[in-house]
């Protein structure tokens, strides 16, 4: 078929007098501040070649004098959701002889018959009785997990996007992007789903009225006017003094505003959404919120970790921004949190989704330890050589653990998960999950679906009918290849670019007979502009290169549409094409193949999918490539054309088969199945949360009598072979110098070691207590005399213990002994350490029967050693002792400041009695509730230091002994290098500081 010049560009041969008007010509860049897939100017560009805009506006213009209510589109749920729209005449599937539409109806019936026994299983509901009548027999059929029926899911985005007209309703349009996720969302709030749904999401960037806009008509001339861009004036002569920088005030958005926004998404009828707004706090916005640099949210999550996950690596910066996006995307996690806690109940279920998210589960898990927590992300997870370039890794790690089930979309991803907690935190892991702070976090793959009914319904309606046979007339003769993809480098169009050109290059018998029609949607990821414009013009060079190479005046074997097209538009392209091709190099999920193989129904087109893709263990029977290996693709596409009937049918059969059962309901029906079963195997299990510096620093900072106890080994510093070796570092003593410099803080220093080596290391610091050997010997702040607790007890047992310490260390080469005043201790570090461990085994066994039984001593294991001490004398009595006399001196000086913040830190188990005493301290004083607690429970912070298997009596958990003086360096006001923030500023604190930092103060402190 010949073709005009203008069907390169989709536009048939016409009259001029007769052809369609123009495209509509984009508006002044008002929309500039907006992403590039939010612009107007982007979006509203129709591309099907002989279809104008008037085509998409007919219908909307007809409602236009009606009701204000917009026409659903792709991403909008309707009240008819679940119902299969007329189709043409249906055709047997499949061996068992069923329909498509049978196909479909069965394949959602199976879905919610899998939703209501997953609340059979998990709320004893009787089988005979509906679903709704189950959740008001929640309490009392399921005491145990005491399950309310509710579901919060957190997910980034809203499934709007939002416009502020001022003083009215807002305006919300469908949001591109994620149908996946906003259809399951759309179940899980029907009528069919026997939970109750709420969405808890960010606003999205707001795009400001359109009276806050330059006016368009301007005045004749523009001399003797001043300009209205402060960025328009010109730049001094002299090219040296630069132009002021204008104020950017942002979006003021008034109460009454928000209030209206908030009523609206709460009351929609098919997702109630709670919005998460997003802005510093420093000034007074009890009138309103005032929005300044949106995009600022998203900017962590985009360019470092969604780049790195799809295994892309930026360029060394001095990380300076880094810093700053780090200490955002903190603040908007635990805005998050916040948010959730305002709706939570005991009992709740809570979602939580995708990268941008990362934190909150710990940050939930900090502040609600029995929270039922699960954490899906959508995109890819990298193996641990890529996530170790990735900074921030440990902190990302542990937010995740905060879950109870962590959920992938294929195994690899899960795989990797599991290992990066291994190689980088050192936590046990397996392919079912990790043992994490004291429990276990369950990690599954559970492959995410789509609506099968809901497109099958949209890509059967008249008007795409129409787009389809525009297409069809216009390429009659002709094989079509159809790519819609995002126009970022992970998406593989360069690749399918090339191997389409390999493709005609290696058979020249389908040259003039193909064409490649490739959509590429604006990207709504803030990838850097040079990562933006050098992928697009790549891609743009490829397509000139192939149709000046391969094509002529009447044909073009690429039409490259960069820009979004509209929902009838896409089910016509995937209908009308031949191939589906996708090349990704590395992606989580890709509806477009399960959409393309509900629409290819009928033609039974093959579909060509990357390996590398996130559906590509699902859909097993497609074509599966290497985008790398173009000769690879090529013959591919080859195959693919000259693929016979039966077989192009049985493949179509499989992937729709596998497309209709494991639909979107299918997979959030079996992800709460197996939290549930995760929550009922081990509902008496606790975890023990990650230190909450935030929360932590709140409470110094309004503390005026503090009170700190800090281990010495495994805490202060690491573990090392040789216990001579474990020096503090230069950090170490600065922070404890600043931490002791302020007259409200005690710092002590509560280790086993002996009186001789706390001096000598640390007693140069006058402002410290110390507490040696586990609790015998005491020196208080400002003096130098050491003090016997121990010395009216009769240590005549230290000979027996000495006997036996000494037959063991003949036995074992490389074992020691220790002898301090009032303790004796057995180390075998040094010896190996399956003889070390069995030998300390022995030699517990024996100490416990023979000197145990006759004196008043205690047997303690620790880490690679062996420690017999008197009875009496323990970590918790001296911890008790010492909140006991702090809070008698308040009484005595009649200041009546008890101690109001106590932060105890600890390694192994002689610290659990520190644990346990400070515990009991904070419980009422005469066990009633009257009874005022020597401490209160929320100003104390017991923290366990180390292994992640653990089981505590600390209400917290750290991993190191760096994360110990990080945490100390943040109360001191201690910088990264060891200097004072007043030296360095807020750039000689470490990021994770910077972050809490950021958080209590709600914004980013000035960096000087």
């Amino acid at each position: 078929m010949d073709q005009n010049p203008g069907a390169a560009n989709g536009a048939p041969q016409a009259d001029p007098a007769e052809q369609d008007p123009p495209r509509p010509v984009a508006a002044a860049r008002t929309d500039s501040s907006l992403p590039p897939h939010l612009r107007p100017a982007v979006v509203n560009v129709p591309v099907t070649p002989g279809i104008t805009r008037e085509a998409y506006e007919s219908e909307a213009s007809d409602n236009a004098t009606g009701a204000a209510t917009p026409e659903p589109g792709y991403f909008t749920p309707r009240l008819d959701e679940h119902a299969l729209a007329a189709s043409p005449a249906p055709d047997a599937t499949g061996d068992d002889g069923q329909s498509f539409e049978n196909r479909l109806h069965t394949g959602l019936e199976e879905s919610t018959k899998y939703m209501r026994r997953v609340s059979v299983a998990a709320l004893g509901q009787p089988t005979d009785k509906p679903a709704a009548e189950s959740m008001s027999e929640i309490r009392s059929i399921s005491p145990d997990l005491s399950l309310t029926g509710n579901i919060i899911s957190a997910t980034f985005n809203i499934p709007y996007s939002v416009k502020y007209p001022k003083g009215a309703d807002w305006e919300l349009a469908p949001r591109h992007g994620q149908s996946a996720l906003f259809d399951a969302f759309s179940y899980l709030s029907s009528d069919e789903s026997p939970w109750s749904h709420t969405v808890v999401a960010w606003t999205g960037e707001i795009e400001q009225p359109p009276e806050a806009w330059p006016p368009q008509d301007g005045p004749s001339t523009t001399v003797h006017l001043s300009s209205l861009n402060p960025l328009s004036k010109p730049v001094p002569l002299d090219g040296e003094s630069r132009p002021p920088t204008p104020p950017t005030d942002g979006l003021w958005i008034p109460k009454e505003d928000m209030e209206r926004l908030e009523n609206q998404l709460s009351h929609n009828k098919k997702i109630k959404t709670i919005p998460v707004w997003l802005a510093d706090d420093v000034e007074d916005n009890e009138g309103g919120i005032r929005l300044k640099d949106q995009a600022r949210w998203r900017r962590y999550a985009e360019r470092d970790l969604y780049t790195l996950f799809h295994y892309k690596q930026h360029e060394p910066t001095d990380g300076r921004a880094e810093r700053v996006h780090w200490a955002d995307y903190f603040r908007m996690n635990l805005k998050f949190a916040n948010k959730i806690l305002e709706v939570y109940k005991p009992g709740d279920i809570v979602i939580v989704h995708d990268y941008n998210l990362m934190l909150l589960p710990s940050m939930l898990r900090q502040r609600a330890p029995h929270m039922y927590i699960a954490y899906f992300l959508h995109s890819p997870f990298p193996s641990s050589e890529f996530l170790r370039c990735l900074p921030r890794r440990k902190e990302v790690l542990e937010g995740v653990l905060g879950a109870n089930l962590v959920g992938f979309q294929s195994y690899s991803y899960s795989r990797h998960f599991s290992s990066c907690c291994t190689r980088i935190l050192g936590f046990p892991s397996d392919s079912s999950g990790v043992d994490a702070y004291g429990s276990r976090v369950e990690v599954g793959v559970f492959p995410i679906g789509i609506d099968a009914t809901k497109v099958a319904r949209l890509a059967w309606t008249d008007s795409v009918n129409e787009k389809l046979e525009a297409l069809k007339k216009m390429y009659a003769g002709k094989k079509i290849i159809v790519g819609r993809d995002r126009l970022d480098s992970v998406r593989g169009v360069a690749q399918k670019l090339m191997a389409f050109e390999r493709f005609l290059e290696q058979y020249p018998e389908w040259r003039d007979k193909v064409v490649l029609i490739q959509v590429t949607s604006p990207t709504n990821i803030e990838e850097t502009e040079d990562s933006e414009n050098k992928t697009s013009s790549r891609v743009n060079e490829l397509v000139m290169k192939i149709n000046g190479a391969y094509g002529s005046i009447s044909f073009s074997p690429v039409l490259h549409y960069p820009q979004y097209i509209s929902q009838e538009e896409y089910f016509a392209l995937l209908r009308a094409a031949d191939i589906g091709l996708i090349t990704s190099v590395r992606d989580g999920m890709n509806t477009t193949s399960l959409e393309y193989v509900i629409c290819q129904r009928q033609s039974a087109g093959p579909l060509i999918l990357s390996e590398f893709s996130g559906t590509a263990g699902s859909l097993k029977d497609a074509i599966h490539i290497n985008p790398w290996d173009l000769s690879g693709v090529a013959a591919q596409i080859n195959h693919a054309l000259t693929m016979p009937e039966d077989k192009r049918q049985a493949m179509e059969q499989s992937l729709l088969t596998h497309v209709t059962r494991k639909n979107v309901q299918f997979w959030i029906a079996g992800f709460l199945r197996r939290l549930v079963t995760v929550l009922g195997s081990r509902k008496n299990a606790t975890a023990t949360p990650l230190l909450d510096r935030s929360a932590m620093l709140l409470k110094y900072r309004a503390a005026k009598q503090r009170l700190f106890m800090f281990d010495y080994d495994g805490t202060l510093t690491p573990i090392v072979r040789e216990p001579s070796a474990a020096i503090p570092s230069e950090r170490v003593i600065t922070s404890l110098k600043a931490l002791a410099a302020d007259p409200r803080n005690a710092v002590w220093i509560i280790s086993g070691r002996d009186q001789e080596f706390l001096t000598q290391h640390l007693g140069h610091i006058s402002q410290l207590g110390f507490s040696a050997e586990h609790g015998s010997f005491m020196r208080n702040p400002g003096s130098t005399e050491w003090e016997n607790l121990a010395e009216k007890f009769d240590m005549g047992w230290q000979a027996e213990v000495l006997d036996v310490f000494q037959k063991y260390t003949d036995k074992v080469p490389g074992s020691f002994i220790e002898r301090k005043r009032c303790a004796l201790t057995w180390h075998y570090r040094q010896a190996d350490p399956e003889q070390g461990i069995h030998m300390a085994r022995e030699c517990h066994k024996e100490l416990e029967t023979t000197v145990g039984r006759k004196w008043d001593v205690e047997v303690m294991a620790g880490k690679a050693n062996l420690e017999v001490r008197p009875t009496f004398i323990n970590k918790g009595e001296i911890s008790k002792r010492l909140v006991a006399t702090y809070n008698a001196e308040a009484r005595i000086g009649g200041s009546g400041d008890k101690v109001d913040f106590v932060l105890c830190m600890g390694d192994d188990f002689t610290d659990e009695d520190m644990f346990r005493a400070l515990n009991g301290l904070s419980q009422p004083a005469d066990g009633s509730a009257n009874g005022a607690p020597e401490v209160a429970a929320d100003e104390c912070f017991t923290v366990t230091v180390g292994a992640s298997t653990k089981v505590t009596l600390a209400r917290w958990h750290l991993l190191e002994p760096e994360d110990v003086i990080e945490c100390v360096a943040l109360l001191a006001g201690v910088g990264g290098g060891g200097t004072g923030t007043t030296a360095g500023g807020v750039l000689s604190m470490g990021e994770v500081n910077l972050a809490a930092l950021s958080a209590v103060e709600d914004h980013i402190p000035e960096q000087k």
